[in-house]
């Protein structure tokens, strides 16, 4: 079997492997959370909700796969099998069940808030190794942040 030639020196290899990785699980778990709570989510707010899901699917979906062929790009295969992300994927997850519009938008404040925190530290350790990389990193982070602000907009007090 022939490897895909890198283009980056073996030395950054291994941090841009590890980023883009990382990366890969935690865009997938986040697609898997939102489309979970996507299907279960109950509430005044349902419908609101449920269409913002949609589009944290969209986005995390689109950008695991612009993250796992930019590994290939660089000869580091990606793995996204079910059991690769079910063993290394850490965020906040959805209960069993039907889920509260209010449960619901707290959930996924938190774990794209977690992935963020996460992102960042990745932006940091593929700045020197690959700055292309590091550019599709803070590209992620850009529209991760941007859900998260949505989701945390829903949790404004109301006034009464």
């Amino acid at each position: 079997m022939t490897v895909v030639k890198s283009t980056i020196p073996e030395s950054a290899r291994r941090p841009v492997g590890d980023a883009l990785q990382g990366t890969l699980v935690d865009l997938l778990g986040l697609s898997l959370i939102a489309k979970q709570v996507h299907w279960n989510v109950v509430g005044p707010r349902f419908r609101s909700i449920h269409l913002q899901l949609d589009e944290v699917v969209s986005a995390t979906r689109s950008f695991a796969d612009t993250v796992a062929e930019r590994s290939a790009a660089l000869g580091i295969p990606a793995d996204g099998r079910p059991e690769t992300i079910a063993s290394a994927f850490t965020l906040p997850g959805p209960k069993d069940g039907w889920v509260r519009d209010s449960d619901v938008v707290q959930l996924m404040a938190e774990a794209l808030e977690a992935a963020i925190g996460r992102l960042r530290e990745r932006i940091a350790a593929t700045e020197e190794p690959d700055p292309v990389t590091q550019d599709l990193l803070i590209a992620i982070t850009a529209e991760l942040e941007k859900q998260r602000w949505m989701f945390d907009a829903e949790n404004w007090p109301q006034e009464g």
